[in-house]
């Protein structure tokens, strides 16, 4: 569980805290990657990725292994703002040509498109939770109408009782 593969030397010293904090989180689970990915809808691979900061994961695979790992509301939270501040000092992807993409190039600055660190590739972060841990529904209370029906009935079977014994009496 500890022999982790070194960072890369070049990663921002945000990027650098957040994932050995994130390695740390998942070795207090004791869990493989394989059994980490069964138990937060993210595969083992993307751990791999995540974990090895080649690519920051989605803020929900953070909460996931948060919710895995069964830390606090107040450290959870530190996680997710040190996910922001990782996210943001992400290295820019490399695009099709070999160079990181300029700032800028497609006419954004990072900030409102989902782009880890500007430019290039997209990164969404994706907030759906997997069927399984979707919150139970609240029970539906009867509408008034299936409750009117229910009384109708009952005022019906009881006529049909009074009318049966009055008419053998």
């Amino acid at each position: 569980m500890g022999a982790w593969q070194p960072l890369p030397d070049d990663l921002p010293p945000e990027v650098r805290h957040f994932v050995e904090q994130l390695r740390q989180l998942k070795d207090r689970t004791g869990l493989s990657l394989a059994s980490l990915g069964a138990r937060t809808a993210y595969s083992k691979s993307s751990w791999q990725r995540y974990l090895n900061a080649t690519q920051p994961p989605p803020r929900q695979a953070v909460v996931a292994l948060c919710r895995v790992a069964g830390i606090g509301k107040e450290e959870a939270e530190r996680f997710g703002v040190r996910w922001e501040l990782a996210v943001q000092a992400w290295p820019k992807p490399v695009g099709l040509t070999g160079a990181a993409k300029p700032e800028g190039a497609d006419g954004e600055t990072g900030g409102e498109t989902g782009v880890a660190g500007g430019g290039g590739e997209e990164y969404e972060d994706d907030p759906t939770l997997p069927w399984w841990e979707e919150p139970p529904k609240e029970p539906e209370v009867p509408s008034r109408r299936l409750l009117m029906v229910a009384v109708v009935l009952v005022v019906a079977l009881v006529l049909t009782g009074v009318i049966g014994v009055l008419a053998l009496g």
